[in-house]
């Protein structure tokens, strides 16, 4: 071999090793170690099956025809994936067929004694995953930590720094919901199980995490002062992104009026503190528009806003509007709403976080637990993305026929012509990204 050749082979194996050497290690998934949604979200495949199957073994694709959900979308795994993590059903996404486990045909059995049904969901939603057995058991019993101090609890269970605040978060949405949180002496205590099998809660209605929740039906009127919004001031999105801006669209009023305090109020108090942990700022409707009118700023704000949450109390018609006009979008959206604001049917069917405003001693104690909530339901929505909300083909319509009612309604109107192109630009520009 010619002292060239044995120089070419010397190069060739040196950039061999090279290659080798610089090759990117594998990414290797994170390794989650609780369910991804709430124990109330996962519940709704049980009750389905006990709904559809008298709580026998169905078939996977027969029950999600059922349910009009497609069988194979990202939302719908997640939601068989977390439910057998709770230890409610048997059978993976993959699999031909579903069924209740004991526990969860018990804790879904509509003729069950409300003893054992209360029991069997808490053994599921916060006995059976460890880091969150962990965390009730070092604090039932007492008042409810600071949620800095629970996080700490996660870190001790082993759950990594990237999931904890979402640990943390489901926890107390899972306790809230089997009765394991309760106001005593007008602060929030997590009590021992025993405690909440001796005064049982009235069940809270079901969640359907592919579209959302329904929720209560008391009577609420909250009054105490609200805290001063602090983020909340508008910008101008034509130069400027909106990749870390919350829209906040909400009934807003007169000056002093009760839209106007409660508005405030859920900003303030609930809102812009859900936020923090999420990097992101909000947008009020009323900062960037006059109250009362729809403007083009506030389309372009319901159009680019990474995040949407539409305060449905007191059910305003502008609310409605620019609501409908999001999820014909697809993108990012939560609800919100008085627990004494009945929600029609259809939007109940989303995402939505009820709260109780009776009065201050039923607000105030549960502020932590609402924001929590929130902030909750905005991760999800997130990480879920379009899907979150994708129904399956045929059982609404597409943004297409929307513009088309627009377009069939503007003719029939002779006023805010320019509102409505600025809609049927939006919403075609939407529809074909």
């Amino acid at each position: 071999m010619s002292e060239v050749s044995e120089a070419a082979e010397g190069v060739a194996e040196a950039l061999d090793a090279g290659d080798a050497n610089s090759a990117e290690p594998k990414r290797t998934r994170r390794k989650r170690l609780f369910p991804n949604m709430s124990f109330e979200e996962a519940l709704f495949l049980a009750n389905s099956i006990q709904k559809h199957a008298s709580g026998q073994e169905v078939r996977r694709l027969t029950l999600f025809e059922a349910l009009k959900r497609l069988p194979d979308s990202g939302p719908t795994r997640k939601l068989i994936t977390a439910s057998g993590q709770y230890g409610l059903t048997s059978g993976t996404y993959n699999a031909d067929v579903l069924s209740l486990t004991e526990l969860g045909s018990t804790a879904t059995d509509p003729a069950a004694p409300e003893h054992c049904k209360t029991k069997a969901r808490i053994e599921l939603a916060d006995l059976s995953v460890s880091p969150f057995k962990a965390i009730f058991e070092k604090y039932a019993g007492g008042r409810l930590p600071q949620v800095a101090v629970m996080r700490d609890a996660a870190a001790e269970a082993g759950v990594s720094v990237e999931d904890i605040a979402e640990c943390v978060e489901t926890v107390l949405a899972n306790a809230r919901f089997v009765g394991l949180v309760r106001t005593i002496a007008g602060t929030e205590h997590l009590v021992t199980v025993d405690d909440a099998l001796d005064q049982l809660p009235t069940p809270a209605t079901e969640v359907d995490p592919l579209r959302g929740k329904i929720d209560p039906n008391q009577h609420d009127d909250a009054v105490i002062a609200a805290p001063k919004p602090k983020n909340s001031r508008g910008r101008s999105s034509a130069a400027t992104s909106l990749d870390d801006t919350c829209f906040v669209i909400s009934p807003i009023g007169d000056d002093d009026s009760q839209e106007r305090r409660h508005a405030d109020l859920v900003l303030g108090s609930l809102i812009e503190p859900a936020l923090e942990d999420l990097g992101l700022h909000a947008v009020l409707a009323d900062k960037i528009s006059k109250p009362g009118l729809i403007t083009g700023q506030a389309l372009d704000h319901l159009t680019r806003a990474k995040i949407v949450i539409a305060d449905l109390s007191f059910g305003n018609p502008n609310v409605y509007y620019e609501l409908a006009f999001r999820q014909a979008l697809r993108k990012p959206l939560v609800q919100i709403t008085r627990a004494s604001d009945r929600l029609p049917f259809d939007v109940g069917q989303f995402r939505t976080v009820v709260i109780d405003m009776t009065d201050n001693y039923t607000l105030v104690p549960a502020l932590e637990l609402q924001r929590q909530e929130i902030s909750r339901q905005c991760r999800a929505a997130l990480e879920d993305g379009e899907a979150a909300e994708r129904p399956s083909p045929g059982s609404i319509q597409t943004s297409g026929t929307i513009c088309q009612r627009i377009e069939s309604t503007r003719r029939r109107s002779a006023s805010s012509s320019k509102l409505w192109r600025d809609a049927l630009r939006i919403l075609a520009q939407g529809r074909s990204r």
